[in-house]
């Protein structure tokens, strides 16, 4: 028999049990009607949390509405700030620890739609979710151009995003090549690590 055999079960078992002991989290960087918040609240199990930002009050309710329904509002800390405060609204320890950070661009659906993202807070904010990510750690960005401001903001994005360091992180663009009026596109960016 080879000398590793008897310890290979025992390490598999050691990092299982570390990898269901580790605490995962997330950032939903733009709450919106609370969908993402709570795909998150359910992928970071029960020991994650899940940080979510929106700037505005009725995004939050909704969210912390779905939340509840779910029973998962103890694993979200809903916060009525803009994403590019991401620095200042999460704690220290959370830097270089984030798993997921996820955008949605534009504005909330079946509300007022002259409040938007705009380019340079989420601009802002990308970079500091890159900044706190945790190695092999992802960001979404969902980009919808087709609205007012959302072309703008777009090219602002997508402007940023092709200056990450390829040594730091892997960046992916994926838009639809046979769709009409602007569609959105998706914006993957996995830490190197």
């Amino acid at each position: 028999m080879g000398g590793r055999g008897e310890s290979i079960p025992d390490n598999d078992g050691q990092i299982s049990m570390q990898e269901r002991n580790r605490r995962i989290l997330a950032v939903d960087a733009t709450v919106g009607n609370g969908h993402d918040t709570l795909f998150l609240a359910e992928c970071v199990g029960a020991n994650g949390l899940v940080y979510g930002f929106d700037i505005q009050s009725a995004a939050i309710e909704a969210a912390s509405n779905r939340l509840s329904d779910a029973r998962l509002l103890q694993r979200v800390v809903l916060l009525e700030a803009g994403h590019e405060r991401l620095a200042e609204m999460l704690p220290q320890d959370t830097k270089g620890n984030l798993q997921a950070v996820m955008f949605n661009l534009g504005y909330l659906p079946g509300g007022d739609k002259s409040v938007i993202t705009r380019a340079d807070t989420t601009v802002r904010a990308l970079q500091t979710a890159l900044e706190w990510l945790a190695p092999q750690g992802v960001i979404t960005c969902v980009i919808y151009p087709g609205h007012p401001g959302g072309a703008e903001e777009s090219d602002r994005v997508l402007q940023w995003a092709r200056t990450v360091d390829q040594r730091q992180a892997q960046v992916l663009w994926y838009r639809f090549l046979n769709q009409q009026n602007r569609p959105p596109t998706l914006l993957a960016i996995s830490r190197n690590g």
